[in-house]
């Protein structure tokens, strides 16, 4: 409720006191004719990645820009969308992510974690989404930003920790004047997907330019789009096998117990092999997240004074995204049930007798018993007979399990800042921010319902009828569970309650000495930095128990932590020599910031870099820095639970251990029952997914990164509005904070030649189900692989980054404009603990690798202009081929029986992807401007690699749809009105 109320308020105070607001100070762009030592002279601060404000200094740190002009073209509706597809970043969660979606988008810039990127509007942070400290980009109100500048290395020493891949800084428009409405409306030619978005933004200068006020208003929807609904992903494909494929939770049930080794059954008692009939889940699953956003946005600055000015912002957003996936179901669960229990044929009943040893006289007794365990007179029943089995059924008859994320968040700041001198400047600001997100889930069964429901007597009551328990029958085909069965067994409705906050205050003293060693004095800042960081997690009673929710994934318990942090800091720009032969120019940089957590102790990260232009045409740039990330919140707090992740092939699984003894002796000290894995009974991961069973840690420490950058600035004179620049850049972070990958553990068992689970500590991290053998079942009976998270992990990666721009007339009405931003990574190596494979993903995907970064990629606008009222232009967006990764198909799919992944060769690469978009833009009168949009003009489709093969939230529905497009062609229309 205080949040409720607090929110109510900022909406309140944004349509009242809009004219009151003030905008923030970092980042902006301003006229240099403004009187240096005035107020707002301060607000030239144009770079990204310092706090000096001399726009006339050139940097050492790389930084790419994209406009709002792009923005248009390309008729982005979220920042996650477009930053997704930017070269230097990885897709990371955002709208293509349905299971593995928790109701937030973010970016991962470099491939490093997408907690190892900052992202800031107006260089300020702003509240995050939750315990991981990272932003939720859903809230970034893009109506209001001018430009979006990406810093793609180390930033620490000026922004503090997670600054180690780089910054995403948002930066609003400054001064906005008049009235700015945009209506736009995108849909896939399939007819579906549905996207509309509208704003209005107003803003005003008064008081004879004194004082600027603006405000935005936002609302957008977007529709699901369902994997049904595509010829490649209708039915699931097998990644293993290249046949269908799909869930062993299926209709009729998988039936592990007693007799039966883990087959399908159907009434007669017939076996069908498991894996001969998944359940095909694809159709019920989404490529594009269900998403709904209200935003408000406003800011205002006023000179108080010739010396003071007041600056605030505010922003708030109320936004829904829904996830789909599949029916549930009884799952990997293991239920009692009893033999006299009416839904179970008679063949199934025999076939259970027989695996518990019983004879004809005692089953027929067993069967035909009317009672439960105890008889109407109150003594034993003599023939009931009760055991252990699973019944992996999917409920089709509940419907989807559902989840809506909804956020609310609000973030707002205040300041002053005015000149000390005519070269120095202050500035004093804080800012709070809060995020609550509300996850509801339905459709999921309840194991303490379902459970006492498999227990059914004859007459037709549970054996324990309390609660108005209502017998369920999983043993049935498809409409053999009635509505009132699942309102039963599928009561009630899950709530997860995330909340976040961050408190900041900072002052800076920033200008110039007014002296130096060339025509351009020294530069300098120095101030101080406070932030509070709060994170909270509530969850209802059923959320916090690991295996309750039925086919939820691991356990929600609840999480409360919070942590503080002092920051000092400097930074200097020395010119040295200008105006010189070989020395145009040529500058030094050097920043120092020490930091106090209260978690983490002292942390001290420095830079140094320079710019040398040798002629006009020519800068040659470097810069190194020491970076640090100290443990955010999630991983120092959030306990030990056990979820899903993914495996395709056990290496216990089938006939691999039998005859190979020492395989079997190590799958039967990790848990599995000799009887079943002699036989040959253990079964693949039910859907490619396993469990595992990690958390936070509090004891661990800060990790550190080197990062550098080298590279050169090319504008020759000779060939006027021509830019190219060749940056090269190389990231370590030592004592990464990280969990074992699942390749590290199972091939560092199974493939590592010390096949002992005594003598291999690793083998020892795995727990299997002591009923199946399996590494999958329910949360609260197998652990799966033990993923702890440590500081033992090393991150490698470097590559180069090209940007070249050409603008220039062909004639006096036709100008074309061209621009080119590449990447190539040479690697992106991952070291879980001493020891482990240092294990690169660039260029390839698995389950190991999350989402597909390839080894080259670029983005290509040819843009024709027709005067001042008619633009078309083509986006030419390229990805390198990747492949499957070969540890993978050693340590998964080869060896030991399993079944090679060769004999489907065409799942082990996926060809080099080129998508084009066309964009047309009319500026039909002075005040109303018209643009058109022809997304993936050619059509392209996903190649098909199927389900199983990477991680579930990228890999889904037989493709890899954050990376390739999966929705197919689309169209997009929109109109601005400006007045």
């Amino acid at each position: 409720m205080k949040t409720q109320f607090k929110l109510g308020l900022l909406g309140t105070s944004l349509f009242v006191g809009a004219a009151t607001l003030a905008t923030p100070a970092f980042a902006q762009e301003q006229s240099q004719e403004q009187e240096q030592g005035s107020a707002t002279a301060e607000a030239t601060i144009v770079v990204t990645g310092s706090l000096i404000s001399n726009p006339n200094l050139d940097r050492s740190a790389p930084v790419s820009v994209v406009t709002s002009e792009e923005l248009d073209l390309r008729q982005t509706n979220t920042a996650e969308q477009f930053l997704r597809e930017l070269p230097s970043a990885v897709p990371s969660i955002g709208s293509a992510v349905n299971n593995g979606n928790g109701g937030a988008s973010f970016v991962n810039l470099r491939g490093v974690g997408s907690q190892r990127n900052l992202v800031l509007l107006d260089g300020r942070r702003v509240a995050p989404a939750d315990s991981t400290g990272r932003v939720d980009l859903n809230n970034i109100p893009l109506a209001v930003i001018e430009r979006t500048d990406i810093l793609t290395g180390g930033a620490t020493t000026t922004y503090g920790a997670d600054a180690v891949s780089g910054v995403i800084n948002f930066v609003t428009k400054r001064d906005f004047s008049g009235i700015e409405a945009n209506l736009g409306q995108q849909i896939t030619e399939r007819g579906d997907g549905n996207v509309f978005r509208a704003d209005l933004t107003i803003g005003a200068n008064f008081d004879d330019g004194r004082g600027n006020a603006v405000f935005s208003v936002g609302y957008q929807e977007a529709d699901a789009v369902f994997q049904g609904s595509r010829d490649f992903s209708l039915f699931n494909v097998s990644s293993v096998t290249g046949q269908p494929g799909g869930s062993s939770a299926a209709v009729p049930a998988v039936i592990i117990g007693p007799g039966i080794p883990g087959n399908q059954i159907n009434e007669a008692g017939t076996d069908v092999t498991a894996f001969d009939r998944p359940f095909n889940f694809n159709p019920f699953n989404i490529f594009q997240t269900p998403f709904e956003r209200y935003s408000m946005y406003g800011a205002a600055r006023y000179e108080i004074s010739d010396a003071v000015e007041v600056f605030t912002r505010g922003m708030f957003s109320k936004n829904s995204v829904k996830t789909i996936i599949a029916p549930g179901g009884s799952f990997f669960n293991t239920y009692r049930v009893n033999l006299n229990n009416p839904f179970i044929p008679d063949a199934i009943a025999q076939r259970f007798a027989n695996g518990l040893g019983l004879t004809a006289a005692q089953f027929a007794a067993a069967r035909t018993s009317q009672f439960g365990p105890t008889l109407p007179d109150g003594t034993a029943n003599p023939n009931y007979v009760e055991f252990s089995t699973q019944v992996r059924r999917r409920t089709t008859e509940a419907g989807t399990r559902d989840s809506e994320f909804t956020t609310t968040y609000f973030d707002y700041m205040l300041g002053l800042r005015g000149g000390i001198t005519d070269t120095i400047n202050w500035e004093v600001s804080g800012s709070y921010g809060e995020s609550e997100r509300i996850q509801s889930q339905t459709g999921f069964a309840r194991l303490t319902t379902l459970s006492q429901a498999m227990l059914s007597l004859p007459n037709g009551q549970c054996v324990n009828p309390a609660n108005g328990c209502v017998p369920i029958d999983l043993f049935g085909p498809q409409g053999s569970i009635t509505p009132e069965m699942v309102a039963f067994s599928f009561s009630g409705e899950q709530t997860v309650i995330d909340r976040s906050s961050l408190a900041q205050a900072q002052g800076v003293i920033t200008g110039d000495f007014g002296w130096g060693f060339s025509e351009t004095p020294i530069s300098f800042a120095m101030g101080g930095e406070y932030r509070r960081f709060t994170a909270q997690r509530r969850s209802d009673d059923a959320s916090k128990l690991p295996g309750e929710v039925v086919g939820g994934g691991g356990a929600a318990p609840d999480i409360d932590g919070a942590y503080d942090v002092y920051d000092g800091f400097g930074e200097v720009v020395i010119p040295l020599i200008e105006n010189r032969p070989f020395f145009e120019s040529l500058v030094l940089e050097a920043g120092a910031r020490y930091s106090d957590y209260s978690t983490a102790g002292g942390e001290f990260t420095w830079k140094v870099g320079g710019n040398w232009s040798p002629v006009q045409d020519l800068s040659i740039r470097g810069n190194y820095q020491r970076s640090s990330r100290a443990p955010n919140i999630g991983e120092l707090f959030v306990p030990v639970t056990t979820g899903l992740d993914n495996l395709s092939t056990d290496p216990c699984q089938g006939s691999a251990p039998v005859g190979n003894a020492q395989l079997a002796a190590v799958c039967i000290a990790q848990g599995a029952p000799a009887a079943i894995v002699n036989a040959g009974g253990i079964l693949p991961p039910a859907a490619g997914q396993i469990n595992t069973t990690g958390g936070g840690n509090p004891n661990l420490g800060v990790e550190t990164a080197t990062t550098w950058t080298v590279g050169a600035v090319l504008t020759p004179s000779a060939i006027p509005g021509f830019s190219l620049t060749v940056d090269y850049f190389n990231i370590k972070v030592a004592d990464a904070i990280s969990s074992p990958a699942i390749g590290d553990i199972i091939g560092g068992c199974y493939s590592s030649g010390n096949l002992s689970f005594a003598n291999n500590p690793l083998c020892q991290l795995i727990e299997r189900s002591a009923f199946t053998g399996g590494l999958d079942g329910s949360p609260n009976e197998v652990r799966g692989l033990l993923l702890q998270a440590s500081n033992l992990g090393l991150i490698k990666t470097d590559g180069i980054d090209v940007s070249l721009r050409y603008n220039t007339q062909i004639t006096d009405d036709i100008g074309i404009n061209l621009s080119f931003d590449g990447t190539w990574t040479n690697k992106n190596t991952f070291q879980a603990f001493p020891g482990a494979i240092n294990r690169d993903c660039v260029g390839f995907y698995s389950v190991n690798c999350a989402s597909i970064q390839p080894e080259f990629a670029w983005t290509q606008r040819t843009s024709f202009l027709f005067g001042d009222d008619f633009t078309a232009s083509v986006l030419w967006r390229y990805i390198d081929a990747v492949e499957l990764e070969p540890e993978f198909v050693g340590d998964f799919l080869g060896g030991n029986g399993r079944p090679a992944v060769g004999e489907f060769s065409d799942f082990t690469s996926i060809p080099a992807e080129h998508y084009f978009d066309l964009s047309l833009r009319w500026n039909v009168v002075d005040n109303v401007q018209l643009t058109f949009l022809v997304q993936n003009v050619l059509d392209n489709q996903p190649k098909v690699v199927g389900s199983d093969i990477g991680s579930t939230a990228f890999n889904s529905g037989n493709v890899f749809p954050s990376t390739y497009d999966a929705l197919g062609r689309r169209y997009a229309a929109a109109v601005k009105f400006r007045f």
